[in-house]
């Protein structure tokens, strides 16, 4: 018997095996959970995410597009007719136009900020007053964010925006979610290689100063995302809310690349040094 044996929740943002939300679906799924998946509209995501998702003998596939509220209110429509009521809710979702992305945050155009700050912060607003009624008392939503909106991070310009008022999000919405017993957090994950981090410049290197400055002296890896992904949807963590969990090998906690920069000039590196 497993920790979310009799559980139920949706799951938004798979986008193929590498996605951080499939990562967290698979530990999910290990301990019993039964699932329902979004997939962006369109046959070539659909197929991905049925690919995935119905071996795991998920029965509930639906498209979403975010930015229509009619789409994510027929998602939870449709999961209220499925199942009921829900356990949890993964929000693995951001997006940004990639003009806007790979240039300087001062470049950024009008329309590429709106549009970056409705997919990536308003969505988790929409998809949490749609999964409210459906969640169960001490129900939980998580999504998933990133160092890049607490600190400058070269190449995540104005997704760091976008980051940083999630972050915000996060805590207005436990406090409205919290006056019927339910609760949000998030998860700021380490650098990890998948579609969407593929529009972030230079990302490679990204990998590389993270590997070298983090506590841990390496990355995070996806089943770590899953794990603590699991913990925080979980009873266990019934008094957490609110908050933003590390989870990137204590490269947060680091208040100097000085160790890093010594091992560099150690091993005469220091001209390939992101």
């Amino acid at each position: 018997m497993g920790l979310f044996t009799g559980k139920k929740g949706m799951i938004l943002g798979v986008a193929n095996d590498h996605s951080i939300a499939w990562a967290i679906s698979e530990r999910l799924l290990a301990e019993g959970a039964e699932l329902g998946f979004t997939h962006l509209p369109g046959e070539k995501m659909e197929r991905r995410v049925r690919k995935l998702a119905e071996p795991a003998g998920a029965t509930y596939i639906v498209p979403c597009d975010v930015s229509k509220d009619e789409d994510v209110q027929q998602v939870f429509r449709g999961a209220a007719e499925k199942f009921g009521t829900i356990d949890f809710v993964v929000h693995s979702v951001a997006f940004a136009p990639i003009q806007d992305l790979r240039g300087p945050t001062i470049n950024a155009s009008r329309q590429g900020f709106q549009v970056g700050m409705d997919i990536s912060v308003y969505s988790l607003i929409a998809v949490a007053r749609e999964a409210e009624p459906v969640l169960n008392p001490g129900g939980s939503i998580v999504t998933l964010t990133y160092y890049g909106g607490e600190k400058v991070v070269p190449g995540y310009n104005m997704m760091g925006v976008c980051k940083a008022a999630l972050d915000a999000t996060v805590r207005y919405l436990a406090f409205d979610l919290g006056r019927t017993g339910k609760r949000i957090n998030a998860i700021s994950a380490g650098p990890l290689r998948t579609l969407a981090s593929s529009a972030v410049g230079d990302f490679d290197k990204m990998l590389g100063y993270h590997a070298r400055v983090s506590a841990l002296g390496r990355n995070v890896e996806p089943e770590e995302i899953g794990k603590t992904a699991t913990f925080l949807l979980s009873d266990l963590a019934s008094g957490i809310t609110g908050e933003i969990l590390h989870v990137d090998t204590g490269y947060s906690i680091m208040g100097s690349a000085t160790h890093a920069i010594e091992q560099w000039v150690r091993e005469g590196t220091t001209a390939a040094a992101p």
